[in-house]
Order: structure tokens, then sequence, then C-alpha cells
């Protein structure tokens, strides 16, 4: 079943509630998604750290609900 980008972006925006958020359907198939991810809490963090939070704010669906996710992650400017 594959997971609509609303949840994705619901999910996240939990976790980090200050972020700007945007996600693209890569194949239009629900499964395989791009997101940009802009949060404060990123700060002094490091691309990896980052892709953790968000990973986490997913709650273990990466590979099930969720099949691919490109991230792009970044601290304000």
């Amino acid at each position: 079943m594959a997971m609509a980008a609303s949840e994705i972006e619901k999910r996240i925006k939990a976790a980090l509630p200050d972020a700007r958020i945007e996600i693209r359907d890569l194949a239009g198939d629900g499964d395989h998604y791009a997101a940009t991810v802009i949060s404060e809490s990123f700060r002094g963090k490091s691309r990896v750290q980052q892709h953790q939070i968000v990973y986490a704010a997913l709650q273990g669906d990466m590979g099930g609900a969720l099949h691919a996710l490109a991230l792009q992650t970044s601290a304000p400017d």
C-alpha cells in the first residue's frame, strides 16, 4: 500500500513543526517521492543526522508503505 504525499508531510510536520516541506511524486505511483525539508532543527547537524530525523518521523515506513524518498534537507538561510 502506497503512502500519500499528504501523510508524509503530516508526519514530518509532527516531528518538525517549523519545517517548510515540498514533496514531489517522482513516478506518479505514490511510492517514489522527493522531499525538500527546511528546518531550524537541522542547524549544526550533519546531513546524515538531518536525514535520520526525517526518517524517524516516518515511523519505520521507509521500505514498506513508502518505497523511496530522495531527501534534500537544510537549515533556513
